[in-house]
């Protein structure tokens, strides 16, 4: 399934496995569904119209949960009865059972089990509105739901069942399930503080607990505290090893430049990943970095393999129209372009298209892309989602530079210390005609982005403008270098830049120095030996003597950024 409806569908009536009812039991501490701020009173109409249960069906349920129970606790201690027949093997879990059971590993469910996840708590918090663990299962599927397909107004809904889990349990009654659905709520709406501020207090309050560390890994991310990020990764790891870890631990890896590092940890979290859902954006990932590496016939071959587990999996989509662009099978990009944005309408897949009609000349079709563009972060921004960073990069390249400038420091101003927000800080600033200060940010960028070509091509044409052309050419070469083909508009431009920068001169050689003249004969011979004479001491091959050693090569070379 890809398109979420726009009412979550009816509960499953395959694997329901009911929590209990009573508002006085404790949720249960293992879910990591998680999402923004506490919450003002719940709006009761979003749950006005959820399905009623029949006595029948709540009867059943609550059989099943109690058989369900049953085996979890014993396990699978009876395979075989007292007469030595086999007995039938367990039933394989339901769409609901699958995703919690994802969730509970901190992996990926598939759209369909997370679809069948939301019926299922739909209906069964509308009979049972004092289940604060279900409610805050809901919220933070709704988050998920909404970050996936791209459908922001899911947000809304997710901040409404977050608050109802705290008014029947507050988090600080034991309700951390729901404080993490804030955090990851705040980090879907691109509100990174307050992500923070959520995941440290459930950090605090639960040490030993893992479901924390995503969304704090998130939120110090946007924040740009890779240093804590990495800390929260390993932590994370010695919590809850497994394929999760292995995809962070890859992030952290690419984030610092260590690509071969990022792309190996990747690829054993591919080798190692158990379901579709996890396999797909592993793979997904794995063709992310070979992109950045500039290698886009094996990122087209990882997108492709993503594609083959899951074959509407937007991300890989988007990824393989960008790589099959770079490889000028420019009618393919686009018809993939478009294959993604018909399941997950995302402003950044717009703005990458928009960007690819506008290198082939297409005018018209790429003033669509920004026409919608605009719209859709409008809606966006309606719903609480901060877009001030997309809006910035897209208004210093097409539309208004000063807008942009006053956007992104509004975003540096918030605490957003990214790579992303300095780069595009730095360049509005540029394009706005002041280099000088642009070079700050575009310097930080580029010293934590993990080698970016898009990071390393900005600062190369400020550093051109501001007149230091040895760093600026090094630089641009850099880009061209990493990936030369990273973007459809800037790559030839940097290109372009390079050529009028020329090649670099080769340093002149020194004139040779003419050779020191023998003393003069005395009439007497001395007894004095060669070296008090005044005669230079032979020099070993290939030196010019003690006081005109060169620098070691290693020590005077400029270092490659």
């Amino acid at each position: 399934m890809d398109v979420m409806p726009q009412q979550p569908p009816e509960s499953p009536r395959s694997d329901h496995t009911p929590p209990s009812s009573d508002p006085d039991d404790s949720p249960p501490q293992t879910s990591s569904l998680p999402g923004s701020e506490p919450p003002p009173a719940p709006d009761p109409e979003a749950s006005a119209d959820l399905p009623p249960v029949s006595l029948r069906t709540t009867l059943r349920r609550a059989a099943v949960g109690a058989v369900a129970a049953a085996v979890l606790v014993t396990g699978a201690v009876v395979s075989v009865p007292d007469d030595g027949k086999k007995v039938a093997p367990p039933p394989v879990p339901g769409p609901v059972m699958r995703a919690l059971t994802a969730t509970n590993a901190g992996a990926p469910a598939s759209l369909a089990d997370l679809t069948a996840l939301i019926g299922d708590r739909q209906s069964w918090v509308g009979t049972h509105p004092s289940d604060a663990w279900s409610w805050a299962v809901l919220g933070s599927a709704y988050v998920e739901w909404g970050r996936r397909s791209a459908d922001v107004a899911y947000y809304g809904r997710a901040e409404h069942a977050l608050r109802r889990s705290l008014d029947v349990q507050p988090g600080d009654r034991g309700n951390t399930a729901a404080w993490v659905g804030l955090a990851a709520l705040a980090n879907a709406r691109h509100d990174f503080v307050t992500a923070k501020k959520w995941g440290e207090t459930v950090r605090a309050r639960q040490p030993k607990g893992w479901t924390a560390y995503p969304v704090l890994i998130d939120a110090y991310n946007g924040l740009g505290q890779y240093a804590a990020a990495g800390r929260a990764v390993e932590r994370f790891t010695a919590l809850r090893s497994g394929v999760p870890a292995l995809s962070w631990t890859a992030q952290v890896y690419r984030n610092e430049g260590r690509r071969e590092d990022a792309r190996a940890i990747a690829q054993d979290a591919a080798n190692r990943a158990t379901t579709p859902a996890e396999k797909t954006d592993c793979l997904f990932r794995l063709g992310e970095l070979a992109w950045e590496r500039g290698e886009p016939e094996e990122a087209v071959a990882q997108y492709n393999a993503a594609l083959r587990t899951d074959r509407a999996h937007p991300p890989s989509l988007a990824g393989r129209a960008r790589a099959l662009a770079a490889l000028g099978r420019t009618d393919e990009a686009q018809r993939d372009y478009r294959a993604a944005l018909s399941r997950r309408p995302s402003p950044v897949y717009m703005l990458e298209l928009g960007e690819l009609y506008e290198s082939l000349g297409l005018d018209d079709d790429s003033r669509g892309q920004y026409t919608k563009l605009r719209r859709t972060l409008a809606q966006e921004s309606g719903h609480g989602v901060d877009q001030s960073l997309l809006l910035g990069r897209f208004e210093a390249d097409h539309g208004d530079v000063s807008r942009a400038v006053e956007l992104l420091r509004a975003e540096w101003d918030r605490q957003h210390h990214s790579a992303a927000v300095a780069d595009a800080l730095g360049w509005a600033l540029y394009r706005s005609g002041d280099s000088q200060s642009a070079l700050t940010y575009a310097q930080q960028a580029a010293d934590t982005g993990g080698g970016t070509a898009l990071y390393a091509y900005h600062l190369g044409m400020i550093e051109q403008r501001l007149g230091s052309h040895g760093p600026a050419r090094r630089h641009l070469e850099e880009a061209l270098r990493t990936n030369p083909h990273f973007s459809p508009l800037d790559a030839p431009s940097a290109q372009e830049a390079l050529d009028r920068l020329g090649p670099q001169e080769a340093p002149s050689a020194p004139e040779p120095t003419p050779p020191p003249e023998p003393p003069q004969q005395s009439q007497e011979p001395s007894e004095a030996p060669p070296a008090q004479q005044g005669v230079p001491a032979v020099a070993p091959a290939g030196t010019t003597g003690t006081t005109d050693t060169p620098a070691s090569p290693a020590l005077s070379a400029p270092v490659s950024r």
